[in-house]
Order: C-alpha cells, then structure tokens, then sequence
C-alpha cells in the first residue's frame, strides 16, 4: 500500500460534516460516518496506525450524530403529541362563546348586548357609537366620566329613536375625551365559534368566528360557555 493512498483515505472524513452543520459538501448521516470510519480503519498505515486522540475524537462526532438523530426523534414525538392536544382543545370550542379584540359583532337584539373596552387613562367623556352593517350610526351609547382599566357597557338593540333594530352585524367605536382630544379604544367583543383549523406544521390554532372571520387562539381574551 503507498503511502499516498492511506493518507487519502485518513483524511476522508474531512470531505464530511455532521448533519444540521453546515454542510462542506455532503451530508453524512451516522450509517454513512460508521462506513467511512472503518474504511479509514482497514486502509492505515500498520507502520503508522492512526492517534489514539483522532481516533476518540472521531468516535465523539459519531456520537454525537447519532444523538442529534435521537433529539430530532424525540421533538418529532412531541410535536405529534402538541398537535394532538390543540385538536382536543379544538373540539371543544366549537358552539362556544369567546370575548376577542375586534370591533365588529354579530348582535342578537332581542338580547342586551355586553361587551367591554380598554381605557388607558380616566377620562372626562367615554362613549361608543354603533354602527349598522351599511356604515350608518345608529346609537350612542353615552358613558360619561370612566376610570382607567376595562369598561364594561350595554346595548339594547335600539336606535336613538327607541326602534329595536333587526338581528346582524354591528360595529361599535369606543371613544374617549382628553381635553381637546378624542381618542379611539380597542374593544372587546363577543363572538361565537363556527370551526376551527389546524395550524400547518404546528402553527397556531385558528378559530373561525360566525360572521367575522378567522382569529388566532393567543388573542381570546375570554372562553365563555
């Protein structure tokens, strides 16, 4: 054997790296790295075997290939296992209730409707005005002085005139006075769940709510029954 060949293949595993490094040339899984490394073994020099510390060193990258392997097992099993629990939790929030920051609402006016806003700071004046599903407003709904924190308020399902107005979509801007300023607040309506969707690849869960769309499940406030 020359001694050209054996170093050629001393250093074959040089050509290689570990998988989920960034890759020299090719990817070496641990069945190919074990090949190698015997090959490497039956071509060295018997006048000059290989280091004992290379060879410990080499054994090590084995290891630790054949642990990554392992760990990405592992997570694969757990991500089955959180996509299993979110469909569980999925089915039970169909048919159900939930308080979300948006400002529209599919209202039932023959029932008062609640809701809620968040004022940053106290104010002077709080009100909502409610809009129909044309855009046109229908009633004020008048609060006056408010505390900072969530306020709650009520609506009857009645225009400014004392009409009940007909079930259907609803939006409703909350206001606030400081001073010469008026400013809008974020609020928090309820909504019930038509249907849920599965997030690809362990994405978050989506909630389809009755006439106004999809909303993640970070951004429910409130699940009622």
């Amino acid at each position: 054997m020359s001694i050209s060949s054996v170093n050629a293949a001393g250093t074959v595993l040089d050509q290689y790296q570990i998988k989920d490094a960034e890759p020299k040339g090719k990817e070496l899984g641990k069945n190919e790295f074990l090949n190698l490394l015997v090959a490497q073994l039956n071509n060295q020099d018997p006048l000059s075997p290989q280091d004992n510390g290379e060879f410990i060193a080499q054994l090590a990258q084995f290891s630790t290939v054949e642990g990554v392997d392992k760990l990405n097992t592992s997570m694969e099993s757990m991500l089955s296992g959180y996509q299993s629990s979110q469909a569980l939790q999925a089915s039970s929030l169909v048919g159900r209730k939930v308080i979300v920051p948006t400002d529209k609402a599919m209202v039932d006016t023959s029932e008062t409707f609640k809701a809620s806003m968040v004022l940053p700071a106290a104010s002077s004046n709080v009100y909502v005005n409610v809009y129909d599903s044309a855009g046109s407003v229908v009633n004020r709904i008048n609060m006056g002085q408010q505390a900072a924190g969530n306020v709650s308020f009520m609506w009857d399902g009645k225009d400014a005139s004392g009409n009940l107005l007909p079930p259907g979509a609803y939006k409703f801007e909350a206001q606030a006075s400081y001073g010469a300023e008026t400013k809008g607040l974020t609020t928090m309506l309820p909504a019930n769940v038509d249907s849920v969707t599965l997030g690809q690849s362990g994405g978050e869960l989506m909630l389809n709510l009755a006439g106004l769309g999809s909303i993640g499940l970070s951004k429910i406030q409130v699940i009622g029954q």
